[in-house]
């Protein structure tokens, strides 16, 4: 009798083993997916560069005769006080050249390759005056106060501003 109570009691232990292993618990863990393996992070995503018709109301500010140079220092990277006579003369001398009223249209906006917070863009000047109707220019525009301006360098080349500090 004890080897049949030994072959009972296996047999007992083997259907045991046998049930438990299919409990639910072992199903729904055989069933569940493997755990993901982690994801790699994202990278951030660059800000896109300002829109044109932001960038090209600074130059029509600039350009308008009508806003005092004063009022126009805000506009450009680096302008003082000494700079606001340099900025009604250009709104003059546009209007008294027949050069006004002006139109701008930037196009190609990017980011700076050499000033990552400055913007870049490709701007067709229209004019009424027939001799010089249309012209393209490329402009740099500097983030500044949650607006843009113009950057010092362009500045520069477009309003005949003296020279001042190097731009870093």
């Amino acid at each position: 009798m004890s080897g049949q109570l030994v072959s009972a009691l296996i047999a007992a232990a083997v259907v045991a083993l046998g049930v438990s292993g299919c409990s639910k618990g072992a199903l729904s863990a055989a069933a569940s997916p493997p755990p993901a393996p982690a994801a790699a992070p994202i990278a951030p995503v660059a800000p896109a560069p300002p829109p044109p018709e932001v960038l090209t109301d600074v130059l029509y500010r600039l350009a308008d005769p009508a806003v005092p140079g004063t009022a126009k220092l805000s506009l450009i990277e680096g302008a003082t006080l000494d700079n606001a006579a340099v900025l009604d003369r250009f709104a003059t001398a546009l209007r008294d050249g027949g050069y006004a009223p002006m139109t701008f249209t930037a196009r190609d906006v990017a980011w700076s390759d050499r000033h990552p917070a400055h913007a870049v863009a490709t701007v067709d000047v229209s004019t009424p005056n027939p001799a010089v109707s249309t012209f393209t220019f490329p402009m740099e525009f500097k983030a500044h106060h949650g607006g843009w301006q113009l950057s010092q360098q362009t500045a520069e080349l477009l309003l005949a501003f003296p020279a001042g500090p190097p731009v870093r």
